[in-house]
């Protein structure tokens, strides 16, 4: 190649570098546990194959590909976000007669062609040459492996690009509070791939907690691989926005060596190692600095994408939604591939990649404790050009959200969090904002969850009251958190209870129908109005988790409902004084929210500078 083809690399200011071998990602033909579903990795197409992580044993006639989710090469996202315009494959092979080697590639349209074809014959290494060139709005490239006469073995495929940008430091940020097993797992699964291991230089370890992770045998043993590269550090409870950005705050922290790359994970995901190896990739050759973000499959149902990337509609509160149209969602991704590139508006923190320049442009995230720290922190980031990509291909398995009940704290924070979001990122129509909050709490109250509607009140009440208030971020949210658990504590229905408390006989009531979404709120007066006149259904009924919509439970008096865990249910029962009371609450509230949320929505604004700066971090995580 001539010494000023750039094929990973754009122009670049900097003094020019030697070229280098850039690994893009490997292909693997198993998962890291056994209960990963190997067609995740490859796929048999005819014959016997024995597939191992990291060989592939192929009987004469037999014939695998890796068009598969962690089988393909992404090349539509490549192409759209970095410098990367061609690629060598190189296949290691054994075998005593010939086996074919074919690139095989998708549109948008999952129509296929071939790229690039080896007849290789014996012992040695298959190299292909492909362009990462036809790509833009959709598709992806794979191999097809075919044992043509003679038994194969295939190992070490790895997928590569020339470049001559400087190296970036990659850093890894876990935070943890009491979940020292989950951890230390994780921790341990990073030094578990040696390659993976070998190419973080910084692993910081944020412990919130009073079950200390250090004291886990696993992450003994990650220590011990990871040596001085590994930062434990121990602070005050600040929730996932104090530990995450504790992480930020120590990578790009004046003096450090630079650029550096600083990869968030939750500490209870299951990591496939060879995500961590695609990220830092993928981010060492974009176009311009951008947060890279891995997708989410459900730990209780490996084969399942939560969705291939997300958006949020602010005047409304709502983040999570799909990014487009055509994203997967709860699906399979054994059987279904996500052909079009879908572009994300932000990544959740599961894994997110954040590159250094963006702390520098745009400062540390918001000292929001927990929720919509990281909604808010991409907004931020592609508010000031610095987009994100949640990388296809690119996946670590966390625990379902199904499984998780929304009546908890957390609502607290959501409610609060999203308010500020909206406001310092978009702005807030008072009287339309009113009508939404007043909708989701009386949707709570009608199904009989009063700490819930009190709960998201509280969340107004703090967005009024503004950064400087009791419950306001001056202590990274501790006194909030406080407050709000000991208020929760009154509401007898927000207790989890054990499943023998459920009468003998209990009848099972099922939803039946969905009202129509423009219906709703007609639904809603409807089902107020039957309480208030005591008008509902007598006794007591169980209602499963997925059939406890507020406009099914709301037609009973007293109900068990499912804790989305399935490890318990809530009794919830119809409570006349209670209602009156945060009626009464509510309209003084949402009364009190049109006058007060424009002049609350200027001290968020005016606040967020200060807010994000390491000064105030500093101060809050007490160095």
């Amino acid at each position: 190649m001539d010494a000023t083809t750039v094929t990973a690399a754009g122009p670049d200011t900097a003094a020019p570098q030697p070229e280098r071998d850039l690994l893009l990602q490997r292909t693997l033909f198993s998962g890291p546990r056994r209960w990963v579903n190997d067609d995740l990795y490859s796929r048999i197409v005819r014959g016997v194959v024995r597939r191992t992580r990291a060989e592939l044993h192929l009987d004469a006639g037999a014939i695998v590909d890796t068009n598969t989710y962690f089988g393909r090469f992404e090349a539509s996202y490549w192409q759209r976000w970095t410098w990367v315009t061609e690629l060598t494959v190189r296949v290691s092979v054994e075998t005593t007669g010939q086996l074919d080697v074919l690139v095989r590639a998708s549109d948008i349209g999952s129509h296929v062609r071939t790229v690039d074809v080896v007849h290789h014959h014996g012992d040695g290494m298959a190299v292909l040459h492909v362009p990462v060139d036809a790509f833009t709005d959709g598709g992806a490239m794979w191999l097809e492996l075919h044992a043509v006469d003679a038994p194969a073995t295939v190992s070490e495929v790895v997928w590569s690009a020339t470049t001559t940008r400087p190296a970036r430091r990659a850093a890894v940020a876990i935070c943890t509070f009491n979940r020292a097993d989950d951890c230390a797992a994780t921790v341990d699964s990073l030094a578990s791939d040696p390659l993976v291991a070998d190419l973080i230089d910084d692993l910081y370890v944020t412990d919130q907690g009073t079950d200390p992770v250090e004291t886990r045998d696993p992450f003994r043993h990650a220590a011990e691989e990871f040596g001085d590269r590994l930062h434990y550090l121990r602070q005050p409870n600040l929730g996932g926005a104090g530990g995450f950005s504790r992480g930020l705050y120590e990578a790009t922290a004046p003096g450090a060596a630079g650029p550096v790359d600083v990869l968030l994970m939750d500490d209870d995901v299951r990591v496939e190692p060879e995500t961590v190896l695609r990220l830092f990739a993928f981010a060492a050759v974009t176009r311009e600095p951008m947060l890279v973000g891995a997708q989410m499959l459900y730990l209780f149902n490996p084969d399942y994408l939560l969705v291939s990337a997300e958006r949020t509609q602010l005047d409304e509160l709502r983040g999570g939604l799909d990014a487009d149209e055509y994203a997967l969602r709860d699906e399979s991704v054994v059987g279904n591939r996500q052909e079009r590139r879908i572009d994300a508006e932000y990544n959740a923190w599961w894994s997110c990649l954040v590159p250094g320049e963006a702390v520098e442009e745009v400062g540390l995230p918001m000292p929001y404790f927990f929720q919509w720290d990281d909604i808010e922190y991409g907004l931020r980031c592609r508010q000031a050009g610095i987009p994100t990509c949640t990388l296809q291909g690119a996946a670590v398995w966390h625990a379902d959200f199904y499984w998780k009940d929304g009546d908890d704290f957390g609502q607290f924070f959501s409610q609060r969090n999203s308010l500020v979001t909206a406001a310092i990122r978009q702005g807030i129509d008072p009287k339309s904002m009113a009508k939404n909050l007043g909708r989701s709490v009386l949707r709570a109250m009608v199904g009989m969850q009063y700490g819930l509607a009190a709960t998201r009140m509280r969340g107004i009440e703090a967005f009024l009251d503004g950064p400087d208030g009791s419950r306001g971020m001056g202590d990274g949210g501790q006194a909030a958190l406080a407050a709000i658990r000991a208020e929760r504590a009154e509401y007898p229905e927000t207790a989890k209870l054990a499943v023998e408390v459920l009468p003998a006989g209990i009848g099972v009531e099922r939803k039946v129908g969905i009202p129509r979404e423009d219906r709703e709120d007609q639904v809603l007066a409807k089902r107020l109005l039957t309480q208030k006149l005591g008008r509902q259904r007598r006794g007591v009924v169980a209602i499963p988790y997925e059939d406890a919509a507020w406009w099914h439970v709301s037609l009973f008096d007293e109900v068990y409902v499912t804790d989305a865990s399935q490890t318990g249910v809530h009794h919830r029962k119809v409570d006349p004084a209670r209602v009156s009371e945060l009626q009464k609450r509510l309209a003084s509230l949402l009364a009190r929210f049109v006058r007060e949320a424009p002049a609350a929505q200027r001290r968020w604004r005016a606040a967020q500078a200060e807010l994000t700066t390491r000064e105030n971090w500093a101060r809050l995580y007490g160095v």
